[in-house]
């Protein structure tokens, strides 16, 4: 079971179609339920980042929990624009190779999209690498409305790019 003394579950972040699986909402007293599912990001967590993040009302970090173990996540950013309003992106999503194909990721998706329509989004948009096929399948299988050629820019500030310590 997934330590519950510092992460939320809501009726919707519990998903019963995948038999062991649980959903929870960290909130920024969980920062060790985050280094603790340090495997599932792309690079070394670092505390203070984590916290960082969870502080901020308009990000949000749901961890999955298969057999009480970390086993995926999603991350999510509200932005508000004022002639827009405000729509979710869907930060990161994760899941451990050894829990995939189990509906984890989509089970991750939908409970980021049930949180936007919770919270009074209008949207929600992601973006992903054209060849990443298993996060387009993942993305599609949720029911966007539709896709972009889009082109993504990148800035490198302060002289270099950041270097990730794994």
């Amino acid at each position: 079971m997934a330590p519950h003394s510092a992460l939320s579950s809501s009726p919707s972040a519990r998903i019963l179609g995948c038999v062991g699986m649980e959903l929870c909402w960290i909130d920024a007293t969980a920062v060790d339920a985050v280094v603790a599912a340090s495997h599932l990001f792309d690079h070394h967590v670092e505390r203070h980042w984590v916290q960082d993040f969870l502080v901020e009302p308009a990000h949000h970090l749901c961890l999955a929990y298969q057999g009480g173990e970390p086993a995926g996540f999603v991350s999510g950013v509200e932005l508000t624009h004022p002639d827009k309003g405000t729509e979710m992106f869907l930060y990161e999503l994760a899941v451990d190779d050894r829990f995939r194909r189990r509906g984890i990721g989509s089970a991750l998706v939908a409970a980021l999209v049930d949180l936007a329509r919770t919270r009074g989004c209008y949207g929600m948009w992601v973006l992903t690498d054209a060849d990443n096929s298993a996060a387009l399948a993942t993305y599609q299988s949720s029911g966007p409305i539709q896709q972009s050629e889009s082109v993504m820019l990148t800035w490198c500030l302060h002289g270099a790019h950041h270097t990730f310590v794994d």
